[in-house]
């Protein structure tokens, strides 16, 4: 596995110069973790438009999109929809701390129950400003999830996409 922070390495995800690297990994199948939402502040090349770019010429590859695509969260949720090898993760999300300053919308709960397959818990532990303990339970006591989505999130999602026993 690979993580990309577009944010804090200020660069272009899809930048001539790392097209090949990211045919290297999409032959591989091996998944990147990919910070590319503009949050807690948005960088030049952050947001969806570079990620469906990148999708378009590297249609084959298994993205995790950190923290939801926070605050993009529906716009990334389209990711999500059109391609199957593109998963989210739950860094920071539902956690008081960020539903204070970057709220899920409403309608995107329903839509994060559709695509429950796809993703995965995310901690960034220990660099939080809050308790692993809470990371947990903003994803444990979710109204609305049943305990087959939280399975997956919490477990399941995970072993499958990294073909664990």
């Amino acid at each position: 596995m690979f993580k990309a922070h577009v944010q804090v390495g200020r660069y272009d995800p899809t930048d001539p110069l790392l097209d090949g690297a990211w045919g290297v990994i999409e032959d591989a199948g091996v998944p990147v973790v990919i910070h590319c939402g503009s949050g807690p502040q948005p960088g030049e090349h952050t947001g969806p438009g570079p990620i469906r770019t990148l999708l378009t010429a590297h249609p084959r590859l298994r993205l995790i999109i950190a923290h939801l695509g926070m605050p993009e969260y529906a716009e990334f949720l389209d990711v999500c929809e059109r391609h199957d090898g593109v998963h989210l993760d739950t860094t920071m999300a539902f956690t008081p701390f960020s539903e204070e300053t970057m709220p899920i919308p409403a309608d995107a709960y329903p839509r994060l129950r559709n695509v429950g397959d796809r993703i995965l818990f995310g901690s960034d532990f220990p660099n939080i400003p809050y308790r692993y303990v809470d990371a947990v339970r903003s994803v444990t006591r979710l109204d609305g999830f049943d305990v087959d989505w939280r399975r997956g999130v919490l477990h399941d999602n995970a072993v499958r996409l990294f073909g664990l026993n």
